[in-house]
C-alpha cells in the first residue's frame, strides 16, 4: 500500500481551551497548516458504561511524514489518558491547497 504524502489527524478534547492549545502549538511548531475545530457530542463505551459528552473535534491538515510528531505533541498536551488520534489518508486535492501544505509546514525530510 502506498502511502500518501498529506493526511488529516483527528482528535477531540474535553473543552475549548484544551483544543485550542493544541492547536495554536501545532501551528506554531509547524506540524500542520491547519487546524479546524468543531463542538461535537461523543457518544462511547468507557470503563464498562456507555458515555455521551460534549468534545471539541479538531481536524488537522498536515504530511504525512509529521504523523510522529503531531502524535507525540498530542499526547504531550491531551488530557485524556487515551487520547483519539487518528490518521486518515489524503489522497487527492487541490494542487494549490497542498502546496500551501507544504509551504507552511516549512519543514522538510532532511531537516
Amino acid at each position: 500500500m502506498e502511502i500518501t504524502p498529506y493526511c488529516m489527524i483527528i482528535t477531540a478534547c474535553s473543552t475549548y481551551d484544551e483544543a485550542a492549545h493544541i492547536a495554536n502549538g501545532l501551528i506554531g511548531n509547524k506540524l500542520a497548516a491547519c487546524v479546524q475545530l468543531s463542538e461535537i457530542k461523543s457518544f462511547y463505551a468507557w470503563e464498562g458504561q456507555i458515555r455521551h459528552e460534549p468534545e471539541v473535534r479538531l481536524m488537522i491538515k498536515t504530511r504525512t511524514w509529521l504523523y510522529p510528531e503531531v502524535e507525540d505533541f498530542i499526547r504531550k498536551n491531551h488530557s485524556y489518558s487515551i487520547p483519539e488520534i487518528i490518521s486518515v489518508p489524503i489522497d487527492r486535492g487541490e494542487l494549490k491547497y497542498l502546496n500551501w501544505v507544504d509551504e507552511v509546514t516549512g519543514k522538510t525530510i532532511t531537516g
